[in-house]
């Protein structure tokens, strides 16, 4: 095996360790040797790849966006057609998606923000272009900016442990928020 295989190899297992970490054990145990020790692999050969904790919450960040991106280009191809509302439909379905997935990356945010509070900057410009987008093509601007805080919402409560929905009762709530139809009647009202 090459070096660059090898070397991308260690990155996915270092991610995947750390994303473990957070998930169980919180971001305040995510540590250099957590991480190698979660990895089964070397402090040596972790800090060959990443020099400081600060590189591997970079590292977890650049690995959400990468795995949102693509879960987002995925379902907007499908919701374009198929939802007045494609923009807050892939949202939302974002959020489901963060919410039910097992070592959700999004507990990379949740890893990177409580160590580096000043990221949320970067998610607040990305969430303002996101809010701007679906506002313009939503009939009722008001409610979709609604729908979306709700689905957020849910992430976050999940995230942060304090979420008192059953998994049933969270998935309902997710389907209700993505039907377009139900929502484009109560707005007429």
């Amino acid at each position: 095996m090459d070096n660059v295989t090898r070397s991308g190899r260690t990155r996915d297992v270092v991610i995947q360790a750390a994303l473990t970490i957070i998930a169980r054990d919180g971001a305040r145990r995510l540590t250099l040797d957590a991480i190698a020790r979660e990895a089964g692999i070397s402090k040596g050969g972790l800090m060959h790849q990443f020099r400081t904790k600060e590189a591997v919450l970079k590292a977890l960040l650049e690995y959400q966006a990468e795995y949102f991106d693509k879960f987002s280009q995925d379902y907007m191809a499908k919701a374009i057609t198929t939802s007045p509302e494609a923009n807050l439909s892939t949202q939302i379905a974002v959020a489901r998606e963060a919410v039910t997935t097992e070592k959700s990356v999004a507990f990379a945010i949740l890893g990177a923000i409580s160590e580096e509070p000043g990221l949320l900057s970067v998610f607040k410009e990305i969430d303002a272009k996101k809010i701007e987008t679906l506002r313009a093509e939503a009939a009722d601007p008001d409610l979709a900016t609604l729908r979306w805080y709700a689905a957020r919402g849910m992430l976050l409560n999940s995230l942060l442990g304090q979420c008192p929905l059953s998994d049933e009762d969270r998935e309902r709530l997710f389907d209700r928020l993505l039907d377009s139809e139900q929502w484009q009647s109560s707005s007429k009202a």
